[in-house]
């Protein structure tokens, strides 16, 4: 299984330069995705819902505060070939969409939803996105 910081490296080689809320969308779709195509997860970490959209703590710590996300710092060549395979086919749908945009399609999505219940939308919060809601979710559509 890959890293977190792996699969950002990988869409980092295949985008370029990108904001640090798009790579982190990505991310989070690239889990999902994953999820669904391979029926496992893609990488260990945890997403949470925060108020912006899915955000994964362990890759926010990396990129936090830096202006250039090449800081991540992963080797994409630690994927397995389904493993890139599931990024590329995010990477190749999504791309089109800015960090705003994906955030902002995250928010109608039952799992982002889901997690926030309870909170004020632009309130602070921790919650994990489930794998289970996430996979339920995206496999049905």
């Amino acid at each position: 299984m890959a890293e977190v910081r792996d699969v950002a490296e990988h869409i980092l080689s295949r985008l370029g330069e990108i904001s640090t809320l798009k790579l982190q969308k990505l991310v989070y779709y690239a889990q999902a995705w994953h999820l669904v195509w391979e029926n496992r997860p893609l990488f260990a970490s945890r997403i949470e819902a925060w108020a912006n959209g899915p955000m994964c703590p362990d890759l926010y710590e990396l990129h936090r505060g830096k202006y250039d996300i090449s800081t991540v710092r992963g080797r994409s060549d630690r994927l397995s070939e389904d493993e890139a395979e599931s990024v590329d086919a995010v990477v190749k749908f999504y791309k089109k969409y800015d960090g705003q945009q994906l955030s902002d399609l995250t928010h109608d999505e039952a799992p982002w939803q889901q997690a926030r219940k309870g909170l004020e939308p632009l309130e602070r919060g921790d919650k994990e996105i489930t794998r289970a809601s996430m996979k339920k979710y995206y496999a049905s559509l």
